[in-house]
């Protein structure tokens, strides 16, 4: 298949790109030696690396979570004023915004398995400096630091999108997912044991940079036992569609980059050379035609936020129900949302691996019963309406991100990832302040919005199914 069009004979699967020719005519060495592997022996799927990746997501949400609650009590107790203890917490949130986009632009550059060890170690360092904040000024270091790297989840994703062919990557990510979230669940409880010792937060926060390293060994220890086992075939597949997408940035020399950080070895472009590529991907992105997906993202994430805003809040006004109730009730929707991430194999396999399909129906899923809990006079309506919200809304999750990899290309997977995340987190800087005008009105405000925000967002992709689908389809059809 070439410029869009579909090829008249059927193509074998996984069937490597044209090698990239020196001037001349000459194929490049690597290009040459990585296609002719391909050919020979087909992709080797690193299985332990992914296994590896599943780790990493568990243990970076386990030990996030079993600090994050007790940020609020630490600031109070260093004699932080509420405006100060506000500002200091927005931080993390604004600096998120913006380094998203860099970091996954980055990733493209260097490589993403030198990125990713970049992000674990200086996230470490940001909980190990937490771990010695007994002033403000520290605390916000601190949280400066985590807000520019702590982008583990998002770069693990990358990889995780590079290692796989892309008709089973929905199914990778959402068990990576599953087995994130598993850590969320568990980290609060061992966090709230362990701060009721002496000096509980600060034994917490160094757990958590401890867990921080432990990532960081063992991503590198499996990155270096792959390297023994299966030589540079493993990464070939990268190898070849990095050399492809150097030729296209023109004049910069980054094509042996993502090869060398799998080594474990540093860039070996400039520093302005990387400031420069990550410019021009920007822009690009700037002038892609993929503003619907993200802004579907956007809608979605805050229509989300919007239904966990006030639950606690709502459910008492509305019903009477304790805290301890709704409690039990969040952490049964949290480990539906495991579950569903488990349950995505069989759910792509129904559809046929058509992404936008999924998330087409798990958003009008989400609308539907968001405005059912909204609306329902019987606690019995809204627990059913929180068990199909964990299923759609994790399912939802997952599928926007396959979505826009699909839409991009793998040759800027990092930047669009990064992008995405950053539109997550408008949506985080937006919704409380939506959330506060709707429960002027009512309790109900906020879910009720969201379901209008949702239905917003089943419009804009029910206009764009033609473009979402065939797009879809075609890359498939390359694979």
């Amino acid at each position: 298949m070439e410029n869009g069009s579909p090829s008249r004979d059927p193509q074998p699967p996984l069937r490597p790109p044209p090698p990239p020719l020196l001037p001349g005519g000459m194929e490049r060495p690597e290009a040459a030696a990585a296609t002719s592997s391909l050919s020979a022996r087909g992709v080797a799927r690193p299985r332990r690396l992914i296994l590896c990746l599943y780790a990493v997501g568990f243990l970076d949400f386990f030990g996030v979570s079993m600090i994050v609650p007790l940020l609020s009590l630490h600031v109070k107790s260093l004699g932080a004023s509420p405006t100060v203890a506000g500002v200091v917490g927005s931080l993390y949130g604004i600096l998120q915004l913006f380094s998203s986009t860099l970091v996954g632009s980055w990733s493209d550059i260097v490589g993403r398995s030198y990125c990713l060890l970049v992000c674990i170690l200086f996230s470490a360092l940001g909980y190990f400096v937490l771990s010695m904040s007994t002033n403000i000024f520290l605390f916000a270091i601190a949280r400066i630091i985590v807000g520019i790297f702590k982008h583990t989840h998002s770069v693990s994703k990358v990889v995780i999108s590079d290692l796989v062919p892309e008709n089973e990557r929905l199914l990778v990510i959402g068990h990576f997912n599953a087995a994130s979230s598993t850590g969320f669940i568990l980290g609060p409880i061992v966090g709230g044991y362990l701060t009721e010792l002496e000096g509980g937060f600060f034994l917490t926060a160094f757990i958590c940079a401890s867990l921080f390293i432990l990532n960081a060994g063992l991503f590198w220890m499996l990155l270096w036992c792959e390297k023994k086992i299966y030589g540079n075939e493993w990464t070939a597949t990268n190898k070849v569609r990095d050399v492809l997408s150097a030729e296209e940035e023109e004049n910069l020399e980054l094509i042996s980059l993502p090869h060398d950080a799998m080594e474990g070895s540093p860039p070996a472009t400039s520093s302005w050379t990387q400031v420069l590529s990550v410019l021009r991907r920007l822009s690009s992105i700037a002038r892609s035609d993929l503003w619907d997906v993200f802004l579907v993202r956007l809608l979605m994430s805050i229509a989300v936020m919007l239904y966990h805003s006030n639950f606690v809040l709502a459910l008492e006004e509305r019903f009477g129900i304790k805290p301890k109730f709704t409690g039990y009730l969040i952490s049964y929707s949290s480990t539906l949302g495991v579950a569903a991430g488990f349950l995505l194999g069989p759910i792509t396999r129904l559809y046929q691996h058509q992404t936008y399909a999924i998330l087409l129906r798990s958003s009008v899923v989400t609308c539907v019963f968001m405005m059912l809990h909204s609306s329902s006079a019987s606690v019995w309506i809204v627990i059913l309406s929180s068990t199909a919200l964990a299923f759609s809304t994790t399912v939802g999750r997952t599928c926007i991100t396959d979505l826009e990899l699909a839409l991009g290309g793998n040759e800027a997977s990092g930047m669009l990832i990064g992008v995405g995340q950053s539109v997550s987190a408008v949506g985080r800087i937006i919704s409380p302040l939506l959330s506060g005008i709707a429960q002027e009105f009512s309790p109900c405000g906020p879910p009720v919005l969201g379901s209008f925000l949702g239905f917003i967002a089943v419009v804009i992709m029910v206009l764009n199914k033609s473009e979402y689908s065939g797009l879809r389809s075609r890359k498939l059809k390359r694979t």
